[in-house]
């Protein structure tokens, strides 16, 4: 069971690791209540399809982030207030989505950090199409499972490799 990770400001991570850091170079939006937050990652890779990313959601996610590989595309939302309330509820930190949400006025309101592309009203498929805790890319930096992710209003920063 990971342990509870505190959230340090990614501008001080900088200035601490340098060029060691890996910072992630999209320029996401904060839709969750919790604009600081950090944790272990976990990973789906998946497009316009939710299906894995909501049945993973429902299980306890101990602090853990998931980050999801959407491809970047903002033609479906990945994740809504019912998938984003079950992450809440399962103890997860938060969710870095290469892609869209939507409902992002609840999503405002729940105990969690959320960062995403953008917003559509579209929903996604629900074949549960995808893959599970692969490394993804996205940003200049491959994101795998068992990194240690910091975000804030700054960005998305995970830790050097050795610490």
């Amino acid at each position: 069971m990971p342990e509870t990770i505190t959230s340090i400001p990614t501008a001080d991570l900088v200035d601490q690791y340098g060029t060691a850091l890996r910072v992630c170079d999209l320029q996401f939006r904060q839709f969750g209540a919790h604009h600081g937050f950090a944790g272990t990652v976990r990973t789906v890779s998946c497009h316009e399809d939710n299906g894995l990313l909501r049945d993973l959601l429902r299980t306890p996610g101990h602090g853990s982030i998931l980050v999801v590989d959407g491809r970047g595309s903002l033609r479906t939302a990945l994740v809504g207030d019912l998938i984003a309330g079950a992450a809440q509820d399962n103890g997860w930190a938060g969710l870095i989505l290469h892609g869209a949400v939507r409902d992002s006025t609840a999503l405002a309101g729940l105990q969690l950090g959320i960062k995403a592309l953008g917003t559509i009203p579209r929903k996604s498929s629900k074949d549960a199409a995808g893959a599970i805790d692969v490394p993804v890319a996205f940003g200049g930096v491959t994101f795998r499972p068992g990194d240690i992710l910091h975000a804030d209003d700054d960005g998305v920063a995970l830790l050097p490799d050795n610490t």
